[in-house]
């Protein structure tokens, strides 16, 4: 599903945010990738999804290859991704339903087909009550709730959350992480970016990326352990 072979990403000013990275991600696989702020854990995010590109090296995700001469493709890529950003990118003035909805009209689903989504994933986040609500009324736990079920709403194949537990509290974090796993399955990947390595340190079903200074060290299941994380 994603595969990093040897991958550098230098940027204008200089800044090494990855080095030499080798990483492969199946589909059914859930990844945390953990590390201090500006480690380079969310810039290897962003050319998963194809908002960066590799200085050297290999990028494919979902069959395609993510480099400056295959846009097109990657922009097609990108219908299948879900994503979950740190700032959740919704629109004032629109109720959670409607917010949901936008997230789906780059697939062209039929406006009768993509309701039917949309309240369907409000539910599956527990927000089906608040689905008329304009996005601005809500808590930041339910605007986040909001902002995952746009991503999950269209099924993709890769979901991809940007620190989806900042500025929650621990319960509120870990119901988020919780609710996440949920879409979890066969033909679908997950991965979560976060700094909060205390909510996953019991996870033993899961794949976990440290990144430092641009470097990445990978653990997987039960592997993962306390001199590991942060």
């Amino acid at each position: 599903m994603i595969k990093v072979n040897d991958v550098s990403l230098i940027y204008p000013d200089g800044t090494k945010a990855l080095k030499d990275v080798n990483l492969h991600i199946k589909a059914g696989e859930l990844v945390y990738i953990t590390g201090h702020s500006g480690s380079g854990k969310t810039s290897l995010l962003k050319l998963i999804m194809g908002m960066e590109y590799p200085t050297r090296g290999n990028v494919t995700v979902l069959g395609e290859s993510i480099k400056k001469n295959n846009a097109g493709k990657i922009k097609k890529v990108r219908k299948s991704i879900g994503p979950v950003f740190q700032e959740f990118k919704l629109i004032e003035g629109r109720t959670a339903f409607e917010n949901v909805m936008i997230g789906m009209r780059i697939q062209g689903i039929k406006p009768k087909l993509m309701k039917q989504k949309a309240h369907e994933a409000l539910e599956k986040v527990g927000l089906g009550h608040k689905k008329l609500s304009k996005v601005e009324n809500l808590s930041w736990g339910e605007t986040q709730r909001v902002a995952i079920a746009r991503a999950v709403a269209r099924k993709p194949s890769l979901i991809l959350a940007d620190e989806p537990t900042g500025n929650l509290d621990y319960d509120n974090a870990v119901n988020i992480l919780g609710l996440l796993k949920t879409f979890l399955d066969k033909d679908t990947a997950i991965v979560i970016t976060t700094h909060a390595t205390h909510l996953i340190n019991e996870e033993t079903n899961a794949t976990f990326i440290r990144v430092d200074n641009g470097n990445i060290k990978i653990e997987r299941g039960d592997l993962y352990h306390e001199e590991f994380s942060l």
